[in-house]
């Protein structure tokens, strides 16, 4: 057997390389393996059964084959449907360049098995928080529009479409069908809810499914959907089975429905009650409203009926008024201070006129000044201050004569009348 490199000049037969393929996988030793069984062949009078094994959570599925007297004494039987563990060995037939697993011996899992492995799983994701109520996001009062993912033509689409629509009549749907049990069940629910998640008018996906057994419901619990859910950007109501089903999925959900018929009545209000609200709010506003308006308007009227704003010119007619007699009053008070001070004046004058000298000089009476040398001016106040030739300057009542002392005035006294007189004075006796 030719064993070098291949190349284009020297390329191997189609045996050799599926007799090299069959050297390899022959090598590999043999695995348990789980999975759900999707077609049995077992036709009469054939030593060989043909099963497909397919993955409950993945679009993928292997070839068993196994001796027909192994699928007719499995109790229970081997049925499509059921899960099973097989052992076997992968074993590569050159003649028909298949694969497939080559199995000895067949176990069903058990109700039992599934639950315990349903319990270890609900562990699991609860410890990874996926089960957490803050994690919970509120459903929108009122969604544009309702995705629903439920069995073609199922009781639970009916439930949830009539429920919804009785309470809301415009409540909008995107209804997608899908298998909701057995092997497709999971791949086909995750496929509509990453649809119904990306699209943007959809704001709540319901996941709807009537009643049935612990085998019926158990996508509900698969570990992937729950992820897929927890996944998803869009509040995800699950409505399966009856209220005592509880799937893994009512716990990762946003809201958890006990049926179908419960959930068509929680994803939208109800239009009765919410007029019945609609009109309580409204009535409450008007009385409110009105409350309102009465209790501004008495204030109105209360301060209009003040004075300021009853007669806004009265308080500055009246200060007008105040004003005109405080004027009145100083100017009063003025005049008569006025008076007094005026009458004390001429008093005054009066009094000044009389003591003065010019009213003894209006009695006959004269001041005599002297007038020195230099020109100055002072009162003559005794003969002796007064010799020859001293210059005087007579004051009268109606003037002044300048006059000139002679020899013999300080003998003469008196009696002696002076000699001289006029402003140019005369020369003495």
């Amino acid at each position: 057997m030719n064993t070098g490199p291949t190349s284009p000049e020297q390329p191997w037969p189609v045996r050799t390389v599926a007799r090299k393929i069959a050297d390899w996988i022959n090598r590999l030793g043999a695995v348990w393996v789980e999975g759900q069984v999707t077609q049995v062949s077992a036709r009469p009078g054939t030593a060989t059964a043909f099963i497909t094994l397919r993955d409950p959570s993945a679009d993928m599925s292997m070839t068993l084959t196994c001796p027909i007297g192994l699928v007719r004494g499995q109790q229970p039987g081997v049925v499509e449907g059921n899960r099973v563990i097989v052992h076997g060995k992968p074993t590569f037939y050159p003649g028909r360049g298949t694969l497939s697993l080559r199995v000895d011996e067949i176990r069903a899992v058990g109700i039992g098995e599934l639950l315990a492995r349903i319990e270890r799983l609900r562990r699991l994701l609860a410890a990874e928080g996926l089960f957490a109520p803050e994690r919970k996001r509120r459903l929108p009062f009122l969604p544009n529009r309702i995705g629903l993912i439920t069995g073609r033509a199922s009781a639970a689409e009916r439930d949830v479409l009539t429920n919804a629509r009785a309470r809301w009549p415009a409540a909008r749907f995107r209804v997608i069908n899908v298998a909701v049990q057995g092997v497709t069940a999971v791949p086909q629910i995750r496929t509509a809810l990453s649809t119904l998640d990306a699209d943007p008018s959809v704001e709540v996906i319901v996941l709807a499914r009537g009643g049935g057994s612990v085998e019926d419901l158990l996508p509900f619990s698969d570990e992937a959907l729950c992820r897929a859910v927890a996944a998803c950007r869009t509040p995800v109501v699950s409505a399966i089975g009856h209220e005592p089903d509880t799937p893994l999925l009512d716990h990762v959900a946003d809201l958890r429905c006990s049926t179908p018929t419960d959930a068509g009545k929680r994803v939208v209000p109800d239009v009765a009650e919410e007029t019945a609200r609609l009109r309580q709010l409204r009535d409450r506003g008007r009385r409110a409203l009105h409350g309102w308006v009465d209790r501004e308007r008495r204030l109105l009227d209360s301060l209009r009926s003040r004075p300021a704003l009853a007669d806004p010119l009265g308080p500055l007619r009246r200060r007008a008024e105040d004003i005109h007699a405080l004027r009145d009053r100083a100017r009063r008070a003025v005049s008569a201070a006025l008076a007094v001070e005026q009458n004390g004046l001429t008093a005054t004058k009066a009094r000044l006129t009389t003591l003065g000298p010019a009213a003894t000089l209006a009695r006959g009476y004269a001041v005599v000044q002297r007038i020195d040398p230099a020109g100055a001016v002072d009162v003559l106040r005794s003969v002796s201050d007064a010799p020859a030739g001293t210059l005087l300057r007579v004051r009268l009542t109606d003037g002044a004569v300048h006059a000139v002392v002679s020899d013999d005035g300080a003998d003469l006294g008196d009696n002696n009348p002076m000699a001289s007189g006029g402003s140019g004075g005369v020369p003495g006796a």
